[in-house]
């Protein structure tokens, strides 16, 4: 029903406009910006809330991994809280963000990491939203305070009278003289807990709005940078052009706009050593006054970092204009060494060719000019040229006779091989022959030690065995302690010790005859 009202209005006999038509325009430009329109639709509480979650005064920026895995983490969190979360993911819903101008994805200054970071339409609905959350009024009599004296300033600066500027000035000049004497005389007057936070609420308001304005001016330079890139890419642009209006762009941005002053008066503060010192100073003023202690850590940190704000918020801008000057001197620098050089030298031996061909054409000859080169056919190309040191001959074989190692001895053999049954057998005999018996450990306690290897324990089992003491198809107790052992030192071929226990086999009389007469058998069979 609006719009049949709005065209007979336009188009009525003559009438004076209301005005609505214009308040209309403007209003719907300013809704469709991304400032408002972050705060509007269904999903708006939640964009807010992952963008105050995700990043702070300290975190501008976060990897994109990182902010992808976080915004998971939130969205199940909050279906688990019984909100709706909308569908998509947190890469699809990164990147909607980024369309609708909420998020801005770039690469980090000092690595080629992707990260994302708020926009200045952010910033200010965060920035909105949390002064709309504060329980405290701004329209107080420090707002107020704040506003008359900025008005008298501006007042005096923008006189045009002597007269009347110094007669502000001596005004200004009264009221102090009379604060001055007013407190030497009876004191300072102690400021109440309500004045002081009405203060800080200003204060942090107006902190509050610094970040949204950088961006802004950080913004500003990106647009340049995308604008200078595309008149450079241009095939008609030049160079000089380009540099001009670049430079007459910067300009106007940090002269003639609100954002582009504040940069201005930010990079002088971050020179004066002096207005920083009495910055920080006056801030600690502040924090140590008892009414503080009604404001929450965030507010105190907000306040206590004013100056970090400040000086990132300038090194954001000055990074982006590094970005930009870079591109403009690598393309400076290509486009004269070699597009620029190789241009001027086609053209100049174009117009040679003219001057040649001119000498003897006539006023209406013409010239067949192709816009494209003709191809060219070319054979098989070789991919490597010939190297002389491939078609070198191996090296001469060497003698082999050198490398031969010495053939083992007998008793090198011997030493690798089995048991020596036969002086095993012998030893066994002997010793039972002396004392009437023996066991397998007092044997090889007396062989003599090239006898005494490891195999050789097996050996004498194998006799004992042979003389029908040990039964092969019997095992070894699990218990150790249920039967008489004895240890065993051997000895290695390389001359290393090693102890063996075996269970205790007592050899007689009867067991040595059995040995001989298996060597007998041995003897009649070879």
């Amino acid at each position: 029903m609006l719009r049949p009202i709005i065209v007979s209005a336009r188009h009525g006999g003559g009438g004076r406009l209301s005005g609505i038509v214009a308040e209309l325009e403007r209003a719907t430009g300013a809704l469709a910006r991304p400032t408002l329109r972050l705060l509007n639709g269904t999903w708006a509480a939640l964009r807010v809330a992952v963008f105050r979650a995700s990043f702070s005064r300290d975190q501008r920026s976060v990897p994109a991994d990182l902010l992808h895995s976080q915004i998971e983490t939130y969205l199940v969190e909050m279906q688990h809280a019984g909100y709706d979360v909308p569908a998509g993911g947190a890469r699809a819903l990164c990147n909607t963000w980024v369309k609708d101008q909420w998020l801005l994805r770039d690469k980090a200054p000092d690595t080629d990491a992707i990260v994302y970071s708020l926009t200045s339409a952010s910033l200010e609905a965060l920035d909105l939203v949390q002064s709309l959350s504060r329980d405290r009024a701004l329209v107080s009599e420090s707002r107020l305070s704040m506003i008359l004296e900025t008005v008298r300033r501006w007042a005096v600066e923008a006189s045009p009278d002597a007269g009347a500027r110094v007669a502000l000035l001596n005004a200004r000049i009264q009221e102090l003289e009379v604060e001055r004497d007013r407190i030497l005389e009876f004191g300072v007057a102690e400021i109440t807990d309500d004045r002081m936070v009405d203060g800080y609420a200003n204060l942090m308001d107006l902190v509050g709005q610094l970040p949204s304005d950088f961006k802004r001016v950080e913004e500003s330079v990106q647009g340049m940078h995308r604008k200078i890139m595309h008149d450079l890419r241009e095939d008609d642009s030049v160079l000089g052009t380009v540099l001009g209006q670049y430079l007459e762009d910067e300009n106007q941005l940090l002269r003639s706009t609100p954002e582009g002053r504040a940069f201005v008066g930010a990079f002088v503060l971050l020179r004066d050593a002096d207005l920083l010192d009495e910055l920080r100073d006056n801030v600690q003023v502040l924090l140590e006054h008892p009414a503080a202690a009604a404001l929450d850590a965030r507010d105190i940190a907000e306040i206590r970092g004013m100056v970090a704000v400040i000086r990132r918020g300038t090194e954001d801008v000055l990074e982006q204009r590094r970005r930009l000057s870079r591109t403009l001197k690598e393309h400076i620098v290509h486009r004269d060494a070699v597009v620029e050089r190789e241009l001027d030298l086609v053209l100049r031996g174009i117009e040679r060719e003219l001057v040649t061909w001119m000498e003897t054409a006539g006023p209406l000859s013409k010239v067949d000019v192709d816009l494209l080169p003709a191809g060219i056919e070319l054979g098989h190309l070789k991919d490597r040229l010939w190297d002389p040191a491939s078609a070198a001959p191996p090296p001469p074989l060497g003698r082999p006779d050198d490398a031969i190692p010495a053939p083992p001895t007998l008793a090198d053999l011997r030493a690798a091989g089995g048991p020596s049954l036969p002086e095993l057998r012998a030893a066994v005999i002997d010793a039972i022959g002396r004392s009437g018996r023996a066991s397998i450990g007092e044997v090889f306690g007396m062989l003599p030690p090239d006898l005494r290897r490891p195999v050789e324990i097996l050996g004498l089992l194998y006799l004992a065995d042979v003389a029908g003491e040990v039964d092969p198809d019997s095992t070894v107790p699990a218990d150790w302690e249920s039967c008489e052992v004895e240890d065993l030192d051997a000895i290695r071929p390389n001359g290393r010790h090693r102890t063996f226990r075996i269970p205790q086999v007592i050899l007689t009389p009867a067991h040595a005859a059995a040995l001989a007469a298996d060597e007998d058998e041995e003897t009649a069979d070879v």
